[in-house]
């Protein structure tokens, strides 16, 4: 996200509106009519927010879903995530490299934190755009896809790069089968996340040739998702 290719892209927002993952309803509905398997690890006190996504975005996901082996279910970890929490994360992970490299200047720093975690004015997850997930079996059970979510580039040693060599055969398995579903739905990676996918923000458009992004950042959800 560092790359100011990234922030040239222009936005034309489409207008579409967030929805709920849990409940899409009608031709959105996936398998056997249901919405996404949801983790909760996201939810912050009562504040649900993090199920919403694009209406795009979920089309393409449950698309995914439904490219997935039998037996085999996407886990729904994080979506929609406000301006304001997208900042708090950029400012604590750009502290935590403060402290290991003290010596570096703060353009370094906003480089470096950029790497792992998105500027929030270019942030996908403030657009409803992204995602974050990870496969689970029929009982909903999550799988072994190499790392926790959410283990940054110190932590993990690289292992949380999606192309990483580091991970055991069957996590690499399981990613192959995660990206190569998401990948055919529309969805874009974010390489230094294997968990994070996303369509219609300004990576997106710039992975796909796309000429703009089709989401911008979205202040009021709420309203937008009529819940």
């Amino acid at each position: 996200m560092a790359d100011p290719r990234v922030a040239a892209i222009p936005v034309r927002e489409c207008g579409e509106r967030l929805v709920d993952v849990r409940r899409p309803g009608g031709a959105a509905a996936g398998r056997g009519g249901r919405g996404l398997l949801v983790d909760a690890r996201k939810q912050e006190g009562s504040d649900a927010r993090f199920t919403l996504v694009r209406e795009g975005v979920l089309h393409r996901l449950l698309r995914a879903e439904a490219l997935l082996p039998d037996g085999l279910r996407l886990l729904f970890v994080e979506g929609y995530r406000p301006p304001w929490l997208q900042r708090r994360y950029f400012e604590e992970y750009a502290e935590q490299l403060r402290a290991l490299h003290p010596d570096r200047q703060d353009a370094e720093i906003h480089v470096a934190a950029s790497r792992y975690v998105s500027p929030p004015d270019i942030a996908p997850h403030s657009a409803g755009a992204a995602v974050d997930l990870t496969l689970a079996d029929a009982d909903g059970r999550e799988l072994d896809l190499g790392t926790r979510m959410n283990a940054d580039p110190e932590e993990s040693r690289g292992a949380c790069y999606t192309g990483a060599d580091t991970i055991g055969a069957e996590a690499r398995a399981h990613r192959t089968i995660l990206g190569t579903a998401l990948t055919q739905a529309g969805l874009v990676n974010y390489p230094t996340e294997w968990w994070h996918w996303s369509y219609g923000d300004r990576y997106w458009a710039l992975s796909s040739g796309a000429s703009s992004a089709r989401y911008g950042p979205w202040e009021q959800p709420s309203a937008a998702a009529g819940s």
